[in-house]
């Protein structure tokens, strides 16, 4: 998940004050989590220009009073969601942390759960998007256990604050930009081409659960089943310190003793958590809660 883009033109029909970029934008972190500061005010503007068209609303102030008051302010809070965060991502993303993640995390979990006879996995992907993180997260599992992973209870639950992104998630549908870094015979082997497009296989599919989930919610992450892997990557980098801190004591709750957290190559859990283990690895950093 990344917070804004700069790829739309500024609306020039109405402007945000000052004052109302700041209640929007405390209305925001209150509501999500995330911070947008004071130097995204044109993109907080650019964003939020075509609700105000969409609504008929003259200034932010009377959009700002929507989401407060009118009786279609959830419809719009998630529609809020969807237009303050941009989704880049792709399949196989940071190829190094993939590799360490298949080749030093699962191939252990997995031997260590296959000694103990609990074919029992669990793994949270928070900050899902589009679904390509967690479909590779499944890759990797039928990768690693091969054609004896029928027989295996897993489940990655993958989570997203916009509605949006998890339809197009569920619906596994992807172009070939999607799939630029992916190994060309994994894309055979767990796609099927229609035309332009690739279909992830229903393999794949079954072991991905999604839903909808905000992070500034103590109570839906609480929720979440406990985990042996937590995916949380290019996430925290958009809140503040605080609220990165109580994201990552929810991760730390929510992993079972021995677990791994994963997160982005450019974020760092220095200054925010010393509970986890940093593992350094070529090219990757994994976080291990010890037992």
């Amino acid at each position: 998940m990344a917070l804004f883009s700069k790829s739309m033109s500024l609306s020039k029909e109405t402007k945000i004050s000052e004052v109302e970029f700041k209640k929007l934008r405390d209305f925001v972190y209150e509501q999500c989590g995330i911070f947008v500061p004071d130097n995204r005010t044109y993109l907080m503007e650019n964003r939020l220009a075509n609700r105000l068209k969409e609504l008929n609303l003259k200034s932010y102030e009377e959009y700002y009073h929507y989401l407060q008051y009118d009786p279609g302010k959830k419809q719009e809070l998630n529609r809020l969601f969807e237009v303050i965060t941009t989704n880049e991502t792709s399949f196989y993303r940071n190829p190094p942390q993939i590799q360490v993640f298949q080749e030093n995390v699962v191939r252990d979990l997995v031997t260590s759960l296959r000694k103990s006879g609990q074919k029992r996995l669990r793994i949270w992907s928070a900050g899902c998007s589009t679904g390509e993180e967690p479909y590779t997260i499944a890759v990797v599992l039928h990768e690693v256990i091969g054609a004896e992973i029928s027989s295996w209870d897993i489940k990655i639950t993958a989570n997203d604050l916009s509605e949006r992104v998890l339809t197009s998630a569920r619906r596994g549908v992807y172009s070939d930009y999607a799939l630029r870094t992916t190994p060309p015979e994994l894309v055979s082997k767990y796609f099927d081409k229609d035309d332009k497009m690739f279909k992830v296989r229903p393999e794949v599919k079954r072991l991905v659960s999604f839903g909808q989930i905000n992070l500034n919610d103590r109570l839906q992450l609480k929720r979440v089943e406990r985990s042996q892997i937590v995916f949380c990557r290019n996430v925290i980098i958009y809140f503040d310190d605080d609220m990165k801190k109580r994201v990552i004591s929810a991760y730390y709750d929510n992993l079972q003793p021995g677990g791994h957290l994963l997160i982005g190559h450019s974020e760092s859990l220095h200054n925010i958590s010393r509970v986890f283990k940093p593992i350094h690895h070529p090219g990757a950093i994994v976080y291990k809660k010890e037992e």
